[in-house]
């Protein structure tokens, strides 16, 4: 089946206007604040009400991310506008310089991507550094293991260090990659030497956009289809891309390939806003009072949309207006007023579609009538911390009811939060729920660390200042 060959269709019939659950059956389904920036990277944060305003929220990171690096193997000039300048990008950025390919200064209003045109890299003269980014990482070790002869170095911080790649080296090792590191190959620093690769059919235990566009972008240089198959379907943005730069892509089900050896060509691309980043707001403006917000130009790929589906079953009032296409990307502006929200159920297929969101879904949950069930969410684990540890650590402080379970959280909401001393613990998602669980505790809360925002949300602290008319 050709993939997305008839979506402009569906996107067509949508109304101007409408909630996000009628918007769903509509047929497009799937799977006063106070704040200071201190040397020490911490924040003050004081309750406050009314946030009310337009936002068009920083670019997606994990199209950004994809760009950027199809950019540096296709032929000819990618432009990129609306590319997310936080550090992880930078990290991709960084990395393809180092690999041959010219990348312009990262700036929202655009980005040059000059690629190497033979999908070819120049083997590096240092260690490539990866920074704190997962998918850098992950995505990088599918394209230079399929590089005949060309030997890299990866490193990253120390969070990055401690997270495991086998699920990425394994598979890619199955089609004849020759990847060395620590604890048996597992974790950074890790080598690799290039090799002619053989295309596989791939059976992922886990549904990890990670690991399938892993395999998928060391399928561009096989003779042949690579194919990876998910128990669950996971964001889909590789394979859209793959497509726009010229690849032959196929989708069926919870399987994705692509035939190699492919040329790609450089694209014209916008980057939509990132639904993860535009969660917090989404979950703000429904849980302080007397709120409206419109989120301009949010990404709602059905794979990435389990967030407005929670939302949704929790009574938010959100709407869907001018729904669109962007660079074979469904968008629209998202409205979002203040709700009485409702505990219910996450787990099972719709955790794929809203991992990153858990953090946040868990201040809404402290803030929503009875107790809140999250499960099935062990992937947290081994993020850029122990998420289900760290939020249940940080939100108790503020005087949450949660518990942690072995692959989730039980919330008990409706308890008043109180101001206290929380930690990021360098996690760019916890930071930035924090703050957003500040907004609605008795007194003021001062969040160390919360400079890591800048990870994937380099303007985080700025919007929320004015937002609350605090420019």
């Amino acid at each position: 089946m050709a993939l997305y060959g008839t979506r402009a269709l569906l996107y067509q019939a949508i109304p101007e206007r409408q909630s996000w659950t009628s918007f769903r059956k509509a047929g497009v389904q799937s799977c006063p604040a106070s704040m200071g920036n201190k040397m020490d990277g911490s924040y003050t944060i004081s309750p406050g009400s009314g946030l009310r305003g337009k936002i068009t929220v920083a670019g997606d990171k994990s199209i950004s991310h994809r760009a950027l690096m199809l950019g540096g193997l296709a032929a000819g000039q990618t432009r990129i506008e609306g590319l997310l300048p936080g550090e992880d990008p930078q990290s991709t950025a960084h990395c393809l310089r180092a690999l041959g390919a010219e990348v312009s200064e990262i700036k929202e209003s655009g980005v040059r991507v000059q690629g190497t045109a033979s999908g070819s890299f120049c083997e590096p003269q240092q260690v490539l550094d990866m920074g704190n980014s997962g998918t850098t990482m992950r995505l990088m070790l599918g394209i230079l293991a399929a590089q005949p002869g060309l030997f890299c170095a990866l490193t990253g911080d120390a969070s990055l260090r401690s997270r495991p790649m086998q699920r990425v080296a394994a598979p890619l090792r199955q089609m004849g990659a020759l990847i060395w590191g620590r604890e048996g190959g597992s974790k950074a620093p890790l080598a690799l030497v290039g090799q002619p690769l053989q295309p596989i059919h791939y059976a992922s235990p886990v549904a990890s956009a990670q690991v399938k566009s892993a395999v998928l972008l060391a399928g561009l240089f096989c003779e042949g289809w690579t194919s990876v198959t998910e128990p669950v379907r996971s964001r889909d943005h590789t394979e859209r891309m793959l497509a726009a730069f010229g690849a032959e892509v196929q989708v069926e089900g919870t399987t994705a390939s692509v035939r190699g050896p492919v040329r790609l060509s450089g694209q014209s691309l916008r980057v939509p806003g990132d639904i993860s980043s535009a969660a917090f707001w989404l979950v703000a403006a429904s849980i302080v009072p007397d709120s409206e917000l419109l989120l301009l130009n949010v990404g709602i790929n059905p794979t990435r949309t389990g967030i407005l589906d929670v939302l949704a079953e929790m009574g938010a009032d959100i709407a869907i207006e001018d729904a669109r296409l962007s660079g074979g990307e469904p968008v629209a502006d998202l409205r979002v007023r203040t709700a009485a929200l409702q505990a219910c159920t996450i787990g099972g297929e719709l955790i794929p579609r809203l991992i990153d969101e858990i953090p946040i879904l868990a201040v809404a949950a402290c803030c929503a009538a009875g107790r809140t069930v999250i499960r099935d969410a062990a992937e947290l684990r081994v993020k850029e911390s122990d998420r289900l540890t760290t939020m249940a650590r940080e939100l108790r402080r503020l005087g949450a009811r949660i518990e942690e379970q072995p692959d989730g959280l039980t919330i008990e909401g409706g308890h008043p939060l109180q101001g206290a001393d929380v930690e990021s613990h360098g996690d760019h998602r916890v930071a930035m729920s924090l703050a957003i669980a500040a907004l609605v505790a008795q007194g003021r809360t001062q969040l160390a660390d919360g400079q890591c925002a800048a990870v994937s949300y380099p303007r985080f602290w700025e919007e929320l200042e004015r937002l609350q008319g605090r420019e």
